[in-house]
Protein backbone atom coordinates (compact mmCIF):
# COMPACT_ATOMS: atom_id res chain seq x y z
CA UNK A 1 0.00 0.00 0.00
CA UNK A 2 1.42 3.35 -0.89
CA UNK A 3 2.70 6.48 1.81
CA UNK A 4 1.19 9.78 1.40
CA UNK A 5 4.19 11.59 3.23
CA UNK A 6 2.62 15.09 4.64
CA UNK A 7 5.45 17.28 5.62
CA UNK A 8 5.43 20.63 7.75
CA UNK A 9 7.39 23.49 6.23
CA UNK A 10 10.78 23.99 8.13
CA UNK A 11 11.37 26.73 10.74
CA UNK A 12 9.80 30.37 9.25
CA UNK A 13 10.36 33.80 10.38
CA UNK A 14 7.84 33.87 12.93
CA UNK A 15 7.44 38.06 14.07
CA UNK A 16 9.11 39.01 11.14
CA UNK A 17 7.58 41.75 8.81
CA UNK A 18 7.43 38.59 6.25
CA UNK A 19 6.98 35.08 7.89
CA UNK A 20 6.90 33.45 4.54
CA UNK A 21 10.69 32.30 4.11
CA UNK A 22 12.81 30.14 5.66
CA UNK A 23 14.84 30.56 8.56
CA UNK A 24 18.45 29.48 8.08
CA UNK A 25 17.66 26.94 10.69
CA UNK A 26 14.28 26.17 8.78
CA UNK A 27 16.39 25.10 5.23
CA UNK A 28 18.64 22.72 7.42
CA UNK A 29 15.82 20.96 8.60
CA UNK A 30 14.40 20.86 5.49
CA UNK A 31 18.19 19.06 4.04
CA UNK A 32 18.45 17.18 7.08
CA UNK A 33 15.04 15.42 6.57
CA UNK A 34 16.02 14.53 2.95
CA UNK A 35 19.42 13.49 3.71
CA UNK A 36 17.77 11.27 6.80
CA UNK A 37 15.14 9.86 4.15
CA UNK A 38 17.90 9.08 1.82
CA UNK A 39 19.85 7.50 4.45
CA UNK A 40 17.11 5.09 5.73
CA UNK A 41 15.70 4.37 2.58
CA UNK A 42 17.99 4.69 0.43
CA UNK A 43 16.69 4.51 -3.31
CA UNK A 44 14.00 2.38 -2.49
CA UNK A 45 11.95 5.81 -1.55
CA UNK A 46 10.83 7.69 -4.87
CA UNK A 47 8.02 9.81 -5.15
CA UNK A 48 5.24 10.22 -7.62
CA UNK A 49 4.67 13.58 -7.64
CA UNK A 50 5.30 16.48 -4.86
CA UNK A 51 2.45 18.31 -3.92
CA UNK A 52 3.20 21.94 -2.38
CA UNK A 53 1.21 24.76 -2.32
CA UNK A 54 2.27 28.08 -3.11
CA UNK A 55 4.18 29.42 -0.44
CA UNK A 56 7.50 30.52 -0.04
CA UNK A 57 8.21 28.25 2.92
CA UNK A 58 6.69 25.46 1.63
CA UNK A 59 8.48 25.08 -1.62
CA UNK A 60 11.64 25.98 -0.32
CA UNK A 61 11.02 23.30 2.07
CA UNK A 62 10.57 20.84 -0.66
CA UNK A 63 13.82 22.29 -2.65
CA UNK A 64 16.17 21.55 0.76
CA UNK A 65 14.60 18.03 1.38
CA UNK A 66 15.36 17.47 -2.92
CA UNK A 67 18.74 18.42 -2.11
CA UNK A 68 19.25 16.72 1.09
CA UNK A 69 17.67 13.06 -0.52
CA UNK A 70 18.85 13.65 -4.27
CA UNK A 71 15.14 13.64 -4.85
CA UNK A 72 13.51 14.66 -8.13
CA UNK A 73 9.58 14.65 -8.79
CA UNK A 74 7.00 16.05 -10.82
CA UNK A 75 5.90 19.32 -8.78
CA UNK A 76 2.26 19.91 -8.12
CA UNK A 77 1.06 23.33 -7.28
CA UNK A 78 -1.78 23.15 -5.16
CA UNK A 79 -3.30 26.36 -3.96
CA UNK A 80 -5.35 24.51 -1.70
CA UNK A 81 -2.33 23.41 0.26
CA UNK A 82 -1.65 27.19 1.54
CA UNK A 83 -1.89 28.35 4.99
CA UNK A 84 -4.65 30.58 6.60
CA UNK A 85 -3.46 34.00 7.63
CA UNK A 86 -3.10 33.97 11.04
CA UNK A 87 -3.05 38.29 10.85
CA UNK A 88 -6.45 37.95 9.29
CA UNK A 89 -7.37 35.76 12.22
CA UNK A 90 -6.66 36.94 14.94
CA UNK A 91 -7.77 40.79 13.26
CA UNK A 92 -11.06 38.89 12.99
CA UNK A 93 -11.88 38.99 16.77
CA UNK A 94 -9.17 41.42 17.88
CA UNK A 95 -9.10 44.70 15.30
CA UNK A 96 -6.80 46.72 17.60
CA UNK A 97 -3.03 46.46 16.73
CA UNK A 98 -0.82 44.09 18.74
CA UNK A 99 2.67 44.00 19.48
CA UNK A 100 5.10 42.09 17.64
CA UNK A 101 5.14 38.64 20.08
CA UNK A 102 8.43 39.19 21.14
CA UNK A 103 8.09 38.62 24.96
CA UNK A 104 6.47 35.14 26.64
CA UNK A 105 3.30 37.61 27.40
CA UNK A 106 3.19 38.38 23.95
CA UNK A 107 3.19 35.06 22.45
CA UNK A 108 1.32 33.21 24.63
CA UNK A 109 -1.62 36.00 23.97
CA UNK A 110 -0.75 35.61 20.40
CA UNK A 111 -1.28 32.20 20.18
CA UNK A 112 -4.38 32.89 22.76
CA UNK A 113 -6.14 34.88 19.87
CA UNK A 114 -5.33 32.43 17.04
CA UNK A 115 -7.49 29.85 19.02
CA UNK A 116 -10.35 32.28 19.63
CA UNK A 117 -10.17 33.50 16.21
CA UNK A 118 -9.73 29.97 14.48
CA UNK A 119 -12.85 28.27 16.74
CA UNK A 120 -15.11 31.62 15.09
CA UNK A 121 -14.03 31.08 11.46
CA UNK A 122 -14.91 27.66 11.60
CA UNK A 123 -17.77 28.29 13.54
CA UNK A 124 -18.73 30.71 10.86
CA UNK A 125 -18.98 33.69 13.17
CA UNK A 126 -16.40 35.40 11.24
CA UNK A 127 -15.00 35.64 8.37
CA UNK A 128 -10.90 37.09 8.46
CA UNK A 129 -10.04 39.41 5.40
CA UNK A 130 -9.01 37.72 2.21
CA UNK A 131 -9.34 34.96 3.55
CA UNK A 132 -11.30 31.79 1.85
CA UNK A 133 -14.28 30.64 4.24
CA UNK A 134 -13.80 27.75 6.54
CA UNK A 135 -15.47 25.30 4.49
CA UNK A 136 -13.78 26.54 0.85
CA UNK A 137 -10.06 25.87 3.03
CA UNK A 138 -11.17 22.74 3.96
CA UNK A 139 -12.34 21.87 0.34
CA UNK A 140 -8.75 22.97 -0.87
CA UNK A 141 -7.31 20.16 1.66
CA UNK A 142 -9.55 17.72 0.96
CA UNK A 143 -9.36 18.15 -2.70
CA UNK A 144 -5.67 17.45 -2.48
CA UNK A 145 -6.14 14.31 -0.66
CA UNK A 146 -8.69 12.95 -3.45
CA UNK A 147 -5.97 14.06 -6.37
CA UNK A 148 -3.55 11.58 -4.31
CA UNK A 149 -5.72 8.89 -4.32
CA UNK A 150 -7.54 9.11 -7.64
CA UNK A 151 -3.90 9.94 -9.64
CA UNK A 152 -1.14 8.04 -7.87
CA UNK A 153 -0.34 4.26 -6.86
CA UNK A 154 3.00 4.71 -5.84
CA UNK A 155 4.44 7.03 -2.58
CA UNK A 156 3.72 10.75 -2.53
CA UNK A 157 4.89 13.93 -0.75
CA UNK A 158 3.10 16.69 0.29
CA UNK A 159 4.66 19.71 1.88
CA UNK A 160 2.55 22.31 3.48
CA UNK A 161 1.60 24.06 6.91
CA UNK A 162 0.14 23.05 10.34
CA UNK A 163 -3.14 24.16 9.55
CA UNK A 164 -3.89 22.07 6.50
CA UNK A 165 -2.08 19.18 7.69
CA UNK A 166 -4.06 19.02 10.83
CA UNK A 167 -7.09 19.69 8.79
CA UNK A 168 -5.96 16.96 6.80
CA UNK A 169 -5.56 14.48 9.76
CA UNK A 170 -8.61 15.50 11.26
CA UNK A 171 -10.86 14.82 8.03
CA UNK A 172 -9.61 10.96 7.87
CA UNK A 173 -10.35 10.23 11.37
CA UNK A 174 -13.49 12.04 11.03
CA UNK A 175 -12.95 14.55 13.76
CA UNK A 176 -14.60 17.87 15.07
CA UNK A 177 -13.18 20.78 13.20
CA UNK A 178 -12.33 22.09 16.11
CA UNK A 179 -9.99 19.15 16.87
CA UNK A 180 -7.81 20.67 14.21
CA UNK A 181 -6.86 23.38 16.24
CA UNK A 182 -5.11 21.59 18.60
CA UNK A 183 -3.52 19.48 16.22
CA UNK A 184 -2.33 22.33 14.11
CA UNK A 185 -0.56 24.22 16.99
CA UNK A 186 1.51 21.02 18.08
CA UNK A 187 2.93 20.13 14.85
CA UNK A 188 6.73 21.00 14.60
CA UNK A 189 8.93 22.22 11.77
CA UNK A 190 9.73 19.45 9.14
CA UNK A 191 7.62 17.29 10.77
CA UNK A 192 6.59 13.72 9.36
CA UNK A 193 2.87 12.85 9.02
CA UNK A 194 1.97 9.41 6.87
CA UNK A 195 -1.21 8.00 5.15
CA UNK A 196 -1.33 4.97 3.32
CA UNK A 197 -3.91 5.13 1.05
CA UNK A 198 -6.00 3.31 -1.48
CA UNK A 199 -8.16 4.66 -4.37
CA UNK A 200 -11.02 4.59 -1.44
CA UNK A 201 -9.81 6.21 1.37
CA UNK A 202 -6.32 7.47 3.35
CA UNK A 203 -5.01 5.92 6.56
CA UNK A 204 -3.19 7.84 9.57
CA UNK A 205 -0.50 5.90 10.12
CA UNK A 206 1.92 8.44 12.19
CA UNK A 207 1.76 12.02 13.20
CA UNK A 208 3.82 14.57 13.98
CA UNK A 209 7.00 13.20 14.12
CA UNK A 210 10.77 13.51 13.72
CA UNK A 211 13.09 11.03 12.88
CA UNK A 212 15.51 12.95 11.10
CA UNK A 213 16.05 14.88 14.38
CA UNK A 214 16.23 12.43 17.03
CA UNK A 215 19.59 12.19 17.49
CA UNK A 216 21.59 14.30 20.42
CA UNK A 217 23.17 16.02 17.43
CA UNK A 218 20.24 18.00 16.60
CA UNK A 219 18.09 18.64 19.85
CA UNK A 220 18.17 22.05 19.36
CA UNK A 221 16.70 21.92 15.94
CA UNK A 222 13.25 21.10 17.50
CA UNK A 223 11.39 24.01 16.51
CA UNK A 224 7.46 25.18 16.26
CA UNK A 225 7.16 28.25 14.29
Amino acid sequence: MPTLYLVRHGQASFGADDYDHLSDLGRRQSVRLGQYWRERFGAALRFDAVLTGTLRRQIGTWQGMAEGGAFDAPHVSWPGLNEYDSHAVIAAIHPEPLARPGTPELYRQHFRLLREGLAAWMDGRVQPVGMPSYADFRAGVVGALDHVRQNFKGDVLLVSSGGPIATAVAHILDAPAATSIELNLRIRNTAVTEFAFTPKRHQLITYNTLPHLDAETYRDWVTYA
